[in-house]
């Protein structure tokens, strides 16, 4: 059975950030779990509130930015990926995060393990959550 056939459900979509593959001139296209990882992404820099047609979508971690990095918001901040990911990603399940801090204070860490549900593959995906602009 052809490899891509396998795993087509999946799904697909355009790849973030938004590209053009220079072979075809057409819109990049992640799949399979690549496509999830992406979409993780995309839940967790989305704010609540900023899609006018769906504005209950996306992770509210934003809020926490300017707060002191105590145990209190670090288990917030925990709380609140997960629950995004739950309620907007439908292909992933077993969902763990763990906000680390870095040595420097800066940047939190999320650590996010996670089981494609359709193939009970694990994964694991650390995402850098830079608070001063420019740090990208």
């Amino acid at each position: 059975m052809n490899r891509d056939f396998a795993k087509s459900f999946l799904g697909a979509g355009w790849k973030f950030p938004i590209t053009v593959d220079e072979a075809t001139g057409r819109i990049s296209i992640s799949q399979y779990e690549e496509d999830i990882k992406e979409a993780i992404k995309i839940i967790i820099m989305t704010n609540k509130g900023e899609r006018v047609m769906r504005p209950e979508f996306g992770c509210d971690i934003h809020k926490y930015i300017f707060g002191g990095m105590d145990y209190t918001t670090i288990m917030q901040m925990e709380s609140e990926v997960r629950e995004a990911l739950i309620n907007w990603e439908p292909r992933i399940t077993d969902i763990e995060v763990s906000v680390e801090m870095t040595e420097n204070q800066d940047n939190p860490l999320i650590n996010i393990s996670y089981v494609v549900r359709a193939t009970n593959n694990p994964y694991n995906l650390v995402y850098p959550y830079f608070i001063k602009e420019g740090s990208e």
